[in-house]
């Protein structure tokens, strides 16, 4: 369901740090920025691997694929990759800054998106 990552590459010196997450396999990549205390997710998508980095603060996440569950917590300098079909909720425990990668986009061809949600409203 989740898999936890290292980034390809890591290089530091005096005027600071970078780090290349991936080289290759991603077509979508967004920054999101969630304010402590606020939840995200509640979905699943059918046809994208969604991966994360966090760059700043904290957070939860737990997934969930055939009635099993697992949470997880991660901080500044994770990554980890949630695979397609399972659902995830994310709870911030300070305001949070991520990268977050899709492999194939969400937007698809016919203005839908691949975003099944899961919380009823």
């Amino acid at each position: 369901m989740l898999t936890v990552l290292k980034p390809d590459f890591e290089f530091s010196d005096e005027r600071g740090l970078l780090v290349q997450l991936v080289h290759d396999g991603y077509k979508q990549v967004n920054m999101c920025f969630s304010k402590g205390g606020t939840e995200r997710g509640g979905h699943f998508h059918a046809l994208n691997k969604e991966t994360f980095y966090i760059v700043s603060g904290s957070l939860e996440i737990t997934v969930s694929e055939n009635g099993k569950n697992e949470k997880y917590c991660f901080s500044k300098g994770d990554m980890f990759a949630v695979e397609r079909n399972t659902d995830h909720s994310l709870k911030f425990f300070e305001d949070t800054v991520m990268i977050v990668m899709y492999d194939n986009g969400v937007e698809n061809p016919d203005g839908t998106k691949d975003i099944i949600n899961t919380i009823k409203k």
